[in-house]
């Protein structure tokens, strides 16, 4: 699966996860997924919280338009953005566009 699908109802991410980076951002990974660090201990789903939020907040949606479909105690993780396909996916490439 690449980095991000659009859908008829929003977009499909995978995000590799690290935890407990120093700081936190959301950019483009590899060809098959976008990578996150987080500042949040994968401890009683709170690495899964703040990554809904990032993923929210670089996509500029709400936080209960974030889905996490599958990953939820591995590092690969596989998102479901409900929204515009389009404006969506326009963020996700401008994501990869940006990258080193």
């Amino acid at each position: 699966m690449p980095a991000w699908t659009r859908r008829e109802d929003g977009l499909a991410l995978a995000v590799r996860v690290t935890p407990r980076a120093a700081r936190e951002g959301f950019c483009a990974g590899t060809p098959d997924h976008f990578a996150a660090r987080l500042t949040a201990a994968p401890v009683e789903g709170a690495a899964n919280a703040a990554l809904v939020a990032l993923v929210a907040r670089t996509f500029g949606v709400p936080r209960r338009h974030v889905t996490l479909v599958s990953g939820d105690t591995g590092r690969l993780k596989r998102l479901n953005v409900a929204g515009d396909g389009t404006l969506l996916a326009k963020i996700a490439a401008s994501l990869y566009e940006a990258a080193p």
